[in-house]
């Protein structure tokens, strides 16, 4: 069975514009692009748009940007007011069919719901999927993520994995490749084949195998537990839940 791989950054509640998201927008798009071929084009949902195309083009500069997060903020049955504290949401993908997906959740600072996100979800068009499940290219997938919205953590892994490695939902996810801010701290010597490389002065990305790891190898599976537990020691894993201002 095949599983299912994404890559995700997530952050805690964390008050900008949508001028201040789509600045970050930005550089992570233009970022992306470099990362393969497939990730140039990105497309929009919308009525109208032309039918030969996946949805309305997305050109990545800050002004359209803007635009797209402002039109994509909650609002409240009654007056349709902005709840400005819950931030901006905004979904893009690159193909008609089979498409490469990316969710955007920012901007929102209040301690409900769940955090801020960047999420990458992988086309499962075979020849293109293969290309982009190698550690090379979701090590600078997961560069961008970091570089762009500075978030506390980032990985790359399959949803199967981190079923199987989660102990709580606000914990900070160890996968195939993860990043830790260094406002975690410092991650302490890890077990071989582990690389530990550090992202420019915001934190380090920890790649535990060269090869993809599964949820179906029970090796893997007790390495990843492993890296964990060596992390949780380090007090790298345990994040606090957001709370009300106030309380």
């Amino acid at each position: 069975m095949q599983e299912n791989y994404y890559s995700g950054a997530y952050w805690g509640p964390r008050q900008e514009t949508a001028l201040e998201c789509a600045r970050r927008a930005e550089l992570f798009f233009h970022m992306l692009a470099r990362c393969d071929p497939s990730f140039t084009h990105w497309y929009r949902a919308g009525r109208g748009f032309p039918r030969e195309l996946p949805g309305w083009p997305v050109h990545p500069e800050v002004k359209e940007l803007e635009e797209l997060f402002l039109r994509s903020n909650l609002r409240t049955d009654a007056g349709k007011k902005r709840i400005e504290d819950m931030g901006f949401r905004q979904m893009v993908w690159n193909a008609k069919k089979e498409a490469t997906e990316i969710n955007l959740y920012c901007g929102k600072y209040s301690p409900w719901g769940g955090p801020n996100s960047c999420l990458l979800k992988p086309t499962r068009e075979a020849a293109i999927r293969e290309r982009l499940l190698r550690t090379p290219v979701l090590a600078e997938v997961l560069t961008c993520m970091a570089t762009a919205w500075d978030p506390d953590f980032a990985m790359a892994s399959s949803s199967e994995m981190v079923e199987r490695m989660e102990k709580d939902r606000f914990e900070v996810r160890v996968g195939w490749l993860t990043y830790l801010s260094r406002r975690l701290g410092t991650p302490p010597p890890l077990p071989a084949p582990v690389r530990i490389e550090p992202v420019g002065s915001l934190g380090w990305l920890l790649v535990l195998s060269p090869e993809p790891m599964t949820a179906s190898n029970t090796e893997h599976v007790a390495f990843t537990a492993r890296v964990r537990q060596l992390l949780d020691r380090a007090g790298l894993i345990e994040r606090p839940q957001p709370e009300p201002a106030g309380e």
